[in-house]
């Protein structure tokens, strides 16, 4: 948010925190089924998990040495952050509505299957042998390209070039570099 003018720092900030909101209410919904549930022709997870039906405290789902429960919430952290990442794209040339409508589309229609193609059993992970234990390809590929896109398409910010558009504080810039 440090990047842009002082009167849009606001709109950044509540871009980011609605964000956290919507993926978690849809990663709970069915973003977490489709990406980590049983596979459908290596494309997409099943619906199987929806709401977190027979996630608990246990981990008979994935078998992993954490609960089912942890498992999904680590990769929920990772699901809210990406479209964080997104966000400074879209910043002063989206309005806030787009913005709700682009995570919510995005996030089922991109980050899910992407997830499940690499770590949920899909044909990136399983077929080709992807390995992506950082987010490297999920998180900052997908991000860094789906943040291209959205410029691509959507244009210069508003007043730029005719305009000096002068970032309104820099610490802010730096504390964000250094999250």
């Amino acid at each position: 948010g440090g990047m842009v003018r002082a009167k849009n720092i606001l709109a950044m900030l509540m871009m980011n925190y609605i964000a956290m909101g919507v993926v978690t209410v849809l990663w709970v919904a069915v973003g977490a089924s489709l990406a980590f549930s049983a596979d459908v022709g290596g494309v997409i997870g099943n619906l199987a998990l929806w709401g977190f039906r027979g996630v608990g405290v246990g981990n008979e789902v994935f078998g992993y040495s954490v609960p089912d429960s942890a498992f999904l919430a680590f990769q929920l952290m990772f699901a809210v952050i990406t479209p964080a990442v997104i966000a400074g794209a879209a910043a002063e040339r989206m309005k806030f509505s787009a913005w709700l409508l682009f995570v919510l589309a995005w996030s089922l229609l991109v980050y899910a299957p992407l997830a499940h193609w690499v770590w949920g059993g899909g044909f990136l992970g399983k077929t080709l042998g992807a390995l992506d234990f950082a987010g490297g390809l999920v998180v900052e590929i997908n991000s860094g390209a789906s943040a291209l896109a959205l410029v691509l398409v959507l244009g210069r910010r508003r007043g730029w070039p005719q305009q000096l558009i002068r970032p309104h504080n820099l610490p802010f810039t730096i504390f964000g570099a250094g999250d």
